[in-house]
């Protein structure tokens, strides 16, 4: 889901990156200078972000999971971009961060255009998870909506990268949803939380677990349209930095 506010920002990522990658660094400080980095001598896009969780229900291992999740989902199709007349993979650099001791002022006061803050609790207002608008940089996550094997968090990232839900919501015999598609849509029957039902009633709209990052996902992005300084770096969009409360009954 979206939280609309003012348009805002984003920032990816992916996790496990070929050994030329972390080579081509003088020093492991480096590595957070760059938003989108353009590699032509690897024919190499790689979308960078770092992912500070925090809230009750955050923690080290779920936000190391949740980070391998995006990334698996994101770097599942093995993306390519076309950049004047020269192809490029697209690999998504994730890392996912606990900070318990966050403040409300580094989120306010953060200038790093790769640095996303996300609030995890067990309750969340109508069970859902959130990001603060299209290309934000902040959002709210429900514990529970994050758990065994879920896209949740890969569809709120494509939200973070700008990507709204299609405006097509009955793809039923069109096969396996993309990552964008959001509760609700009406999908063939294996797609459903139970096959066996009528589409539209309890349990036969989409199954969030099913859905998949497609080739056409990474063209939404359209990263051919960035704009790459001398060194190689873009950046896309602007800062929500939003400081989320724990949502309470």
């Amino acid at each position: 889901m979206i939280t609309y506010f003012q348009p805002q920002v984003f920032y990816a990522a992916g996790f496990v990156l070929p050994a030329f990658f972390f080579n081509s660094f003088k020093s492991f400080a480096d590595l957070f200078m760059g938003e989108v980095e353009l590699q032509p001598e690897n024919n190499l896009l790689i979308i960078h972000a770092a992912i500070y969780f925090y809230g009750n229900a955050a923690g080290y291992t779920l936000s190391e999971q949740i980070a391998k999740d995006i990334a698996d989902h994101w770097n599942g199709p093995k993306g390519k971009v076309i950049i004047k007349r020269n192809f490029y993979e697209v690999f998504f650099d994730m890392k996912g961060i606990y900070e318990s001791s966050l403040k409300p002022e580094t989120v306010f006061e953060n200038s790093n255009p790769r640095n996303n803050y996300f609030r995890v609790e067990e309750y969340a207002h109508g069970n859902i998870s959130s990001v603060d608008g299209l290309g934000s940089n902040t959002g709210y996550f429900k514990l529970e909506n994050l758990l065994n094997n879920s896209t949740t968090a890969a569809h709120e990232f494509g939200h973070t990268l700008g990507l709204d839900h299609p405006r097509i919501l009955d793809i039923r015999g069109k096969g396996q949803p993309g990552i964008m598609y959001p509760r609700g849509t009406l999908v063939d029957p294996p797609f459903q939380y139970d096959p066996t039902v009528p589409a539209g009633v309890k349990g036969g709209t989409m199954n969030p677990f099913i859905r998949k990052v497609f080739q056409s996902d990474i063209d939404d992005l359209r990263l051919h349209k960035l704009n790459f300084n001398k060194k190689g770096f873009a950046v896309i969009g602007e800062f929500s930095s939003l400081w989320h409360d724990a949502q309470v009954t």
